[in-house]
């Protein structure tokens, strides 16, 4: 199973109505970070349990559902992490 496998399974938990993860570890090539074997990605999401909530809740979160995954499998990850209300156009 890949790390993003990993990573939709964790956050499935989050029941997220759109969920796009990006792995950008190429981008990042001799990082210190991606020596060690740790990925860089871009995730988005969506998800109703965001709501009322505070960006940094929100990531909160989000870490919480991949802890197992972080700082081994996942070194550097950017979040965009929305209430279905607030979709930005694609």
């Amino acid at each position: 199973m890949s790390t993003i496998d990993r990573m939709q399974q964790r956050l499935a938990a989050l029941a997220p109505s759109h969920l796009e993860i990006v792995d950008d570890s190429a981008k990042h090539a001799g990082h210190a970070g991606a020596a060690d074997g740790g990925g860089h990605y871009n995730l988005t999401i969506e998800s109703a349990q965001f709501a009322g909530k505070s960006t940094l809740a929100r990531h909160r979160l989000i870490y919480s559902a991949l802890a197992d995954l972080m700082q081994r499998e996942i070194h550097a990850l950017a979040i965009d992490a929305r209430v279905p209300a607030e979709r930005v156009s694609r």
